[in-house]
């Protein structure tokens, strides 16, 4: 008879640790990203947030705050001055945007053509963008002056009169647009050479032997490849336009405006920053500031919209 033979016991084997999940695992590296999520929380999202807040009450700064709701809101629709605001941003972002990206492709085809000195080319364009604003527009307030600025002694020249460039309304339009035009037109021309140096060149190639000349090459190759980085330009020229301060507020303070944020005589060239500025810290109304800047953020956002889906469109 067959001995069936019995097998021991299976021993209980300890089962090894359950290794950490989660944030327990990776709490070294949460603490070396958080202090710019700290940094972010204390003066992005926190002040961000506070200021919706304070759209909806009337503030002083020292006082208590007081519950206005959307009356806030109702009055800047109807506000003339802050409309005012708007159409003189406008007019001088489409002044300078449009000219600016014009020159600005013009500046990159030629430097990607350049044989020689790229380097220091990009370099001499690039400078404006880092130079101090304010110091530009000291210099850009003594070219435009009325009686001994460069731009009048060359129109006295060739025989036609002084223009009041900081004194007349499209007077003060025009010299912020050149301004700001002077100094993004090298930025974004670094950013299309660089959307240039992308396309194949033997696309360029193949549209010589096809006997295409520059001006056909450059509409149906350069401009359709580079609408990715129009785009781009387009919109951070958009929104970077629309938020203008430094520029009409240190060319016209010296007016004789009782408000640095004044914009010049007539309010010709105070832009929506500018306007956020006087009623929050001439004014000491931080709530409806508060509601000038919202609006100012939706006014951004529909021209950005409206610039994305233009140029997307044209695309298709």
């Amino acid at each position: 008879m067959a001995v069936l033979e019995q097998t021991p016991p299976a021993v209980a084997q300890p089962s090894p640790s359950q290794p950490k999940k989660g944030f327990r695992k990776y709490w070294h590296l949460y603490a070396a990203i958080s202090p710019f999520y700290l940094i972010f929380l204390g003066f992005g999202l926190f002040p961000v947030g506070f200021s919706l807040y304070l759209s909806f009450h009337r503030w002083d700064g020292l006082g208590s705050m007081e519950w206005a709701g959307l009356s806030q809101y109702q009055y800047l629709l109807s506000d003339s001055d802050f409309w005012n605001s708007i159409g003189n941003t406008v007019v001088i972002w489409a002044l300078a945007t449009f000219p600016m990206i014009f020159l600005a492709m013009v500046t990159a085809v030629m430097l990607n053509s350049a044989v020689r000195f790229k380097g220091l080319y990009r370099v001499a364009y690039f400078l404006p963008n880092v130079t101090s604003v304010v110091a530009i527009a000291i210099v850009f307030g003594s070219i435009f002056s009325t009686n001994a600025g460069m731009v009048n002694a060359v129109l006295n020249a060739v025989g036609i009169d002084q223009v009041a460039w900081l004194n007349t309304p499209w007077g003060i339009k025009v010299t912020i647009a050149a301004l700001m035009t002077w100094q993004w037109t090298g930025y974004n021309a670094i950013i299309f050479l660089a959307g240039l140096q992308t396309i194949p060149s033997d696309l360029y190639e193949a549209a010589r032997m096809d006997g295409a000349g520059p001006v056909q090459t450059f509409f149906r190759i350069t401009l359709p490849l580079l609408r990715p980085t129009l785009l781009f330009v387009l919109v951070v020229s958009t929104v970077t336009g629309l938020q203008s301060f430094s520029e009409p507020q240190v060319l016209l303070q010296t007016s004789s405006n009782d408000s640095t944020f004044a914009g010049g005589p007539g309010h010709s060239g105070q832009t929506m920053v500018l306007y956020f500025f006087q009623q929050t810290f001439d004014n000491n109304d931080f709530g409806y500031g508060a509601a000038v800047a919202w609006g100012i953020f939706l006014v951004v956002v529909l021209f950005s919209v409206i610039n994305w889906r233009l140029v997307q469109r044209r695309g298709e």
